[in-house]
This record gives structure tokens, sequence and C-alpha cells, in this order.
């Protein structure tokens, strides 16, 4: 069963990887990215109350959905894949547009901006980390995600999807109804299981290479979301925003990790008003086109240590 896609479908070109995209709406571009084991249609509840205002662009990452799961290991690295959406962005036509991502979408958006810091105008990241800088935990969770991607390639990915959505950190979304759970698996087991193994070994949070001593690249405005019941999440959180020169962060009341499916209005509406806030601190240009604002704020202190998430 496939779920129904509403938008124009588009693949594109990127960093040497084929991905796909579903757009929708007019307006300034959103680039959004979902979580591990995610796809474009795993984040429609964001934009479908986005799309009467923004042009959106749902992009599935390398080893998800329908994008290409290469063979090459070089291609699931995180610099790999932060190249590849600053490369889609552009061959999608979307204008230095604001870039959300969940989970592992999170970093993935976080390295992007990394990279790039000029062509994104601002981040909006839910339950994200920049990576996990303790040596020893980092090498934990390589083993662990290692030992994940062993079984998917080998018991195949009806039974690792249903033990990855009984995971703790996923126990609030019961409050969807079990017609939503089932269509969230549904979308799940479309993913092949090679690309998931490859997407762990490459860019998982163990593999990732730490970013905390360059998030001060990051001068664009960041909005950190995490839900109440992520507790985890909300130090996490406390932490990056402590890190990143111009980032706040918004508590999701009753939602848990996963905070802009769970409580889905209340999320548009923080989304909504912060994305009008960064479009009206827009600078001004001169009649020569120069930006006429202010440098950005100085970094408020050296990054704190961040340790794990989900994948």
């Amino acid at each position: 069963m496939t779920a129904r896609v509403d938008g124009e479908v588009r693949f594109v070109e990127a960093g040497g990887v084929r991905l796909r995209a579903v757009i929708e709406g007019e307006g300034e571009s959103l680039l959004v990215l979902h979580g591990f084991t995610g796809a474009a249609e795993s984040m429609a509840c964001v934009s479908d109350p986005l799309r009467a205002s923004y042009r959106v662009a749902r992009l599935e990452l390398v080893g998800h959905g329908q994008s290409e799961a290469p063979d090459r290991v070089e291609a699931y690295s995180m610099d790999a894949c932060a190249l590849q959406i600053a490369e889609a962005s552009r061959a999608l036509g979307l204008e230095r547009p604001h870039l959300l991502g969940y989970s592992m979408g999170g970093r993935a958006a976080l390295a992007a901006a990394v990279l790039r810091p000029a062509e994104f105008a601002s981040l909006i990241l839910v339950g994200a980390t920049a990576g996990i800088a303790d040596p020893v935990l980092r090498r934990e969770r390589i083993a662990s995600d290692e030992a994940l991607a062993d079984r998917i390639e080998r018991d195949g990915i009806e039974s690792f999807v249903d033990d990855w959505m009984a995971l703790p950190i996923f126990a609030s979304q019961s409050c969807l109804g079990a017609g939503a759970l089932e269509r969230a698996r549904i979308q799940r087991l479309e993913n092949r299981p090679e690309g998931l193994a490859r997407s762990l070994r490459g860019m998982g949070a163990g593999a990732q290479r730490p970013l905390h001593d360059q998030l001060d690249r990051v001068v664009e405005p960041v909005l950190l979301v995490v839900g109440e019941r992520d507790t985890k999440f909300r130090g996490l959180a406390a932490s990056l925003e402590a890190a990143v020169p111009d980032a706040r962060t918004k508590i999701v009341a009753g939602a848990g990790h996963a905070a802009h499916l769970e409580a889905p209005e209340t999320f548009a509406a923080i989304a909504i008003e912060f994305l009008a806030e960064v479009g009206r601190r827009r600078p001004s240009r001169s009649a020569t086109g120069r930006d006429e604002s202010s440098a950005p704020a100085a970094s408020r202190g050296p990054a704190a240590s961040l340790v794990g998430e989900p994948r």
C-alpha cells in the first residue's frame, strides 16, 4: 500500500545521489527533512498547515523512501548528506529556503547549515542534536547502530519496524490512535532494508562527525522545538540553545519526541509565528543591493556536550 501523495513529485540529482521531493504551496520556500525510517509522506503533517503561505518541499534523504540507496557507503556520511541537501535545494529552485528537520533530519539540517550557512534563511529543529561529543559514548552508539543495521539486513524490515515503533521514546504517539499508527507503520515498511542499514552506518548519531565546535557558523535564527514529555531532549535543546548564536527553544505541552506529529496544530502555530518573525527581521537592502544589517550576534559561549538521540 502506497500513501496518497499531494503535490508535485520531483527527482533531482544532488551530490551524486538521486533524491525524491514532494512540493506544494506558494510563497517563501521551506525545505522539510524527515527522521530515520521516514519519508516525504511522514512529514505531511508539517506541510498541510503551512502550504497556504509557503512553498513547502519535503525531501527524502539518501536511503529513504524513493530516494536512491546507493551501494557506496560514503554517500551516507553526514557530510555527504549535508551537501546533498544543499544541492537538492538549488536543483529544486528553492531560493534561500527555511530549513526544518525532525530528529535525524534535524541533525542533517544542522549539518547543512554548518556547511552552507548563507544558503538557508532559518532553521526549525524538532528533537535534534549536534551529534555525540563524548568519544566513549560515540563508540558505544556506533556499535549499537552497527548491530541494528546487521539485524535489519539479516531479519528483514518488518520485525525491525515493529520493534522500532515500540521503543519507549515513541510511546506518547499512542495519542494518535490505531489508524494513524498503522499508516505510519505501512510508510516505514516501504523503506528498503539496505537503505536503512546503510543510513545507520553512515549518518547515525555515532557515525556523524560532531558539530559542537562549528555551531557558531549558524548565524541565522534557529528555533528548537521539543515535546514537554521528551525529557532527555529538553535538556539537549537547552545545551544547543546556549551554543548557537541566535537560537531559542519552544516546549510543546503534552507532546513527546515527535512534537510536530503529536500536536500538529500547536506546532504549526509555533512554526508560523517563528517564520513570520524571521521575515520581519530580514535586513533591508540599499539601492546597490548591499546588505545594510549589522554583523551577527556573537556566540554565547562554547558548545556544550550533547549526547545521543533515537537515530
